[in-house]
């Protein structure tokens, strides 16, 4: 899968071990010298990218590097093969929350090493919430890297034409898709098939806005009335101002593009395609023939959003990470995580700027450092150009600022687990189908949806 727009949370086990060797340094990590690095970065132009990088990093220390590819639906059933055969890796990289919480559970993770790369590298110089999202409790899992977070596009030339506000609340999305909504145009696009984390994703943003957990006391809580208001504002919004039949994670962005609606939820993956970046998923307005970029200049963002029960403004964003392993060279492993994440980590971030937002701002000695590189990093498949190319400088920084105020179910609570499985059997998406479609309740969705998630803790012992 090309990790773009919507990444699995669910770890998906496959029987297919489908690993890419990509660096031929010698031999396997641990044995001679050499660190293995597996990494989930593993589209082609971004393993040459991150092969180029290690390269450095051995020129720069003397430490030999062999890189793997491995897909992150593939992730945990190759690991289980390479523990059986004592060839588990040093360091993986790109480490999605879910397969974090997984390594936690297995006690493959060097928690200390992974503390001990935050502190030299200064834990001030991190987002506070990629550091509490990647640890359990006091223990620091691994070392954060970066994210993606879920933003609300909107078009600014038409919420101006309208005189309305910057869609930063329940209310205000609401009172802008009711008066944008019509034409042609829709109020909003966002997801609603039942058989996809996108549409999960997606919820999960707007009920964190809105105070809706996953867990309180202890428990499964998605029939709380915070979460109940979030069922109905969803299925409000859907039924009376969005696109009519099931809608994912292709169908909102095509909309969107097109003009056809007014905003639109989805990640920050979104931004070089809506610049004309991307061949394959170009914009098609009709003000986008004269100019490819139009979208792009005409569309706001936000990501933390705050709902009537809500206390501030949250958004959803993943934080993926660097996993130091507890078979791994420690020393050497630290040395390449700490460069990873300081000489060279404008080029970690380079190999996909729309989506990996730094979470480190940068160093103690220069605290803006690694922020003021994202903004002219280029982005882009077919065409590459600088994001502050296509959008103004406030709208950057809301993308900049984003991982200060993410959120997720459960992992705060130390139930990674619990949310992951939640999340990857599509609890939610599935209680909403019969909301969107009219034919059921918001208490009713909320019932179903905490009843199911009930049902998976017992079964997990959570």
């Amino acid at each position: 899968m090309v990790r773009r727009g919507v990444r699995v949370l669910a770890v998906v086990a496959s029987a297919a071990l489908a690993l890419s060797a990509c660096g031929d340094d010698g031999g396997s990590g641990g044995g001679d010298g050499t660190l293995l690095f597996w990494t989930i970065e593993d589209v082609e132009d971004r393993v040459q990218a991150q092969r180029d990088l290690l390269a450095r990093f051995t020129e720069e220390t003397g430490i030999k590097t062999e890189l793997v590819a491995v897909a992150e639906s593939q992730v945990t059933t190759v690991l289980t093969s390479a523990s059986s055969s004592g060839e588990l890796p040093d360091v993986i990289g790109a480490l999605p929350l879910p397969i974090v919480n997984q390594l936690r559970t297995d006690e493959l993770l060097d928690t200390e090493a992974a503390a001990q790369v935050v502190e030299a590298l200064g834990a001030d110089t991190f987002t506070e919430q990629a550091l509490t999202l990647t640890s359990d409790g006091d223990t620091q899992l691994t070392v954060p890297s970066d994210g993606w977070a879920q933003l609300l596009f909107y078009r600014k030339d038409l919420f101006q034409k309208a005189g309305l506000e910057p869609p930063t609340t329940f209310d205000a999305i609401q009172a802008a898709a009711t008066k944008l909504d019509q034409g042609d145009v829709t109020g909003i696009a966002a997801s609603t098939t039942p058989a996809d984390p996108f549409t999960h994703q997606t919820f999960e943003h707007l009920a964190l806005a809105n105070g809706c957990q996953l867990i309180e006391d202890d428990a499964p809580a998605l029939d709380s009335p915070q979460c109940v208001e979030t069922f109905k504002f969803y299925g409000d919004l859907i039924r009376d101002h969005s696109v009519a039949g099931i809608q994912d994670v292709d169908t909102t962005r095509a909309t969107y593009f097109s003009g056809k609606s007014a905003m639109l939820i989805w990640s920050s993956f979104l931004l070089d395609e809506l610049a004309g970046l991307r061949n394959d998923a170009l914009p098609t307005c009709q003000q986008c023939k004269a100019d490819p970029a139009f979208l792009a200049k005409n569309t706001g963002v936000v990501a933390g959003l705050t709902g009537p029960d809500g206390s501030e403004p949250t958004s959803f964003g993943e934080v993926v990470s660097f996993a130091i392993l507890n078979e791994a060279d420690t020393d050497q492993a630290k040395q390449l995580v700490e460069w990873l994440m300081g000489d060279g980590y404008t080029d970690w971030l380079a190999l996909a700027p729309e989506g990996k937002v730094p979470v480190r701002s940068g160093t103690e000695q220069d605290p803006e450092q690694f922020a003021t590189a994202w903004r002219e990093l280029e982005a882009g498949v077919d065409t590459k150009a600088p994001l502050s190319q296509f959008y103004d400088t406030e709208t950057l920084k809301v993308v900049e600022e984003s991982p200060q105020t993410f959120h997720r179910w459960g992992f705060a609570e130390g139930k990674g687990e619990l949310a992951g499985a939640v999340t990857g059997q599509l609890v939610v998406p599935k209680a909403l189908a019969d909301l969107v479609n009219g034919s059921g309740s918001a208490e009713d969705a909320a019932s179903s949806a905490n009843e199911e998630a009930v049902t998976i803790a017992e079964e997990l012992g959570s």
